[in-house]
């Protein structure tokens, strides 16, 4: 066996990997999960009140790490009764982002995408009620004051043409008010 100053090899190896280890699950996340692309989506993360682009209130939205920084997580209240969460991951393999979305008025989304200019660009294609199909563009983008918009879009004309679906603006929520709703 191998040893310097009377330290085995094996000894060595174990002692750097628990101290990287270490790092990583400090920082809450698994080593699995530390990759700088991981992190490209953290700019969401947050305990957050949603209004439209006119000021009027939609909802908030908590978004959380999960399973030690290998997903985000989203769970939306609107200001009706629609709630709805998401999933979101990044795919190494791919070099892509993917969210699945499932709400309680039966729409699940399917998106995939990354960062674009700095803001996160997702999209998908999804199956209309009548049976025909509607491209999804979903982009968030961080704004000044650490806030965030999120701009959604849907094509029915193969991309020809775009209508807004929602047009959100993301602002942190005070501590005391997050605790209460959530």
């Amino acid at each position: 066996m191998l040893t310097i100053r009377g330290c085995s090899l094996a000894a060595i190896v174990l002692f750097a990997g628990s101290v990287l280890t270490g790092t990583a699950a400090a920082a809450g996340f698994s080593p699995n999960c530390s990759a700088p692309e991981r992190r490209q989506f953290d700019f969401w993360v947050g305990d957050w009140t949603v209004r439209d682009a006119k000021g009027k209130l939609a909802g908030t939205n908590l978004v959380t790490r999960e399973f030690g920084g290998c997903a985000l997580q989203e769970h939306w209240k609107g200001v009706s009764a629609d709630r709805g969460s998401s999933f979101n991951s990044y795919l190494p393999g791919a070099r892509l982002w993917q969210q699945t979305w499932v709400d309680n008025q039966g729409l699940t989304l399917h998106l995939t995408g990354g960062l674009v200019d700095g803001s996160m660009v997702l999209r998908g294609t999804r199956i209309l009620a009548h049976g025909g199909t509607a491209l999804d563009r979903i982009i968030w983008t961080p704004l000044r004051g650490g806030r965030v918009r999120q701009h959604w879009q849907e094509s029915t004309d193969n991309g020809k043409n775009y209508t807004e679906i929602f047009d959100g603006y993301y602002s942190r929520r005070s501590a005391g008010l997050s605790q209460q709703s959530h």
